[in-house]
């Protein structure tokens, strides 16, 4: 008890000056909401269950860690790819770099701008996704983000979308503390890619709520961006209906402390999520992946499937985890969490979980860590290949189950590109 008290006394003094954003009456209410619900469960300490693994102290604390600015030489991610782009510099919506907020299928809008109308579809969204991702676990964070972010992008998908909408995060300021909040909203049929890339500010903070409707299908491929100094947490709340198709990806590679937070409800039969990541970790590297599904319906399909590659003293952290409702009958649930340890000083600590309230459900989980496959390495050296190399191709052999979860064969080849980009800057 003097714990929790402690706790809530430092949320309190953290929170004495901060003031959410004025805006129409149904943001305000939404954004106050979102703030007494943090004071009342507190800024994440060490001590929560959940935090256990990955230190917070750098994402609550008043003054911004510095981020040294990334000298990155590749060409832009997705630029191949045909694609509405929408940039934020340091958080901040950059209209010159992006493109005409225009697509059709779709609308498109600031936060900024419809908060402040009396009326806008978002009030039933807002804020509500987070909400009910709050139980049963905090995720203060996220309840931090609603309540004071003034920007990001609200997007309405009323059919199949022309083409992706591409989220470009750039970091231009070493202290910059960037809140974003997105809202995305799939009407009935409807289909959407979303793109994400870039490391966004020094220390980041994006919730992205997303309401997938009957029979609509949402894609998305995230890569998080290579500013080694950078911190992030992120998250995202799911909600599909009956037939609905769910499906993100991330990729990342570097970032001192990056944490990402996915919680999925499969509120209508026959809906699928599938949630996939790739980490690749060098030294002074911490990756958290928290996942949490919740089945609620009947014969709907999860899948959870996340590689992290460590080396060097790297950190990697999962936390995932299916609970089955009585009733979700027929669910087909899977996950995998393994990491490649490349050397004896890296880590990975994994807490996967299954809660099951059905009786007809097929359900399973596991999580390993081991070292290059000798076997495999002999193999190939007795052919001439050299020993980096080598493993390197072992390497992209053992995050191939995560990659192969991106549908689209030209993003999915553009990620690994990219991957083996930081796999040869390495072995140079």
């Amino acid at each position: 008890m003097a714990i929790a008290r402690k706790k809530l006394d430092a949320t309190q003094e953290r929170l004495a000056n901060v003031v959410p954003p004025k805006g129409a009456a149904w943001a305000d209410a939404i954004r106050g909401d979102a703030l007494e619900r943090l004071r009342a469960m507190g800024l994440p300490d060490r001590r929560d269950e959940y935090w256990k693994f990955t230190r917070p102290d750098s994402l609550t604390q008043q003054d911004v860690p510095e981020a040294a600015l990334f000298d990155n030489d590749e060409a832009p991610l997705f630029d191949a790819v045909d694609r509405l782009k929408i940039v934020f510099v340091d958080g901040v919506f950059d209209e010159d770099a992006s493109d005409d907020l225009s697509l059709e299928g779709v609308t498109i809008e600031r936060l900024f701008g419809a908060g402040q109308a009396d009326i806008h579809w978002a009030k039933d969204i807002y804020g509500a996704l987070e909400k009910r991702g709050q139980n049963p676990v905090d995720r203060p964070l996220a309840a931090l983000n609603t309540a004071l972010a003034t920007d990001g992008v609200l997007i309405h998908v009323t059919g199949n979308a022309s083409k992706p909408i591409h989220l470009i995060y750039r970091h231009k300021s070493v202290s910059s503390d960037a809140i974003l909040h997105h809202v995305v909203k799939l009407d009935k049929g409807a289909s959407l890619t979303l793109l994400e890339n870039g490391p966004a500010a020094a220390r980041f903070n994006k919730v992205m709520e997303i309401d997938v409707g009957d029979g609509a299908a949402f894609h998305h491929v995230r890569a998080q961006g290579r500013d080694h100094e950078r911190r992030a947490v992120t998250h995202i709340f799911a909600r599909l209906g009956a037939e609905s198709a769910f499906k993100s990806f991330t990729m990342t590679a570097n970032g001192v402390l990056t944490r990402n937070e996915c919680v999925i409800e499969l509120a209508g039969d026959d809906a699928i999520a599938h949630v996939a990541g790739a980490a690749m970790g060098d030294g002074d590297f911490h990756h958290d992946d928290t996942v949490f599904i919740t089945h609620d319906a009947e014969r709907c399909e999860s899948r959870q499937v996340f590689k992290k590659v460590l080396r060097n003293g790297a950190t990697g952290v999962f936390q995932g985890k299916i609970l089955v409702k009585a009733g979700a009958q027929k669910t087909d649930g899977y996950q995998i969490s393994q990491s490649l340890l490349l050397d004896d000083d890296s880590q990975f600590l994994a807490k996967p979980e299954l809660e099951i309230y059905a009786d007809d459900v097929a359900c399973s989980h596991g999580s390993t860590s081991g070292a290059i496959d000798e076997e495999g390495l002999f193999y190939l050296r007795a052919r001439g290949v050299p020993k980096s190399i080598a493993t390197d191709l072992l390497t992209l052999a053992f995050l191939a189950e995560a990659v192969d979860e991106i549908e689209d064969e030209g993003l999915r080849a553009d990620i690994v590109g990219r991957l083996e980009g930081w796999l040869t800057r390495r072995r140079g």
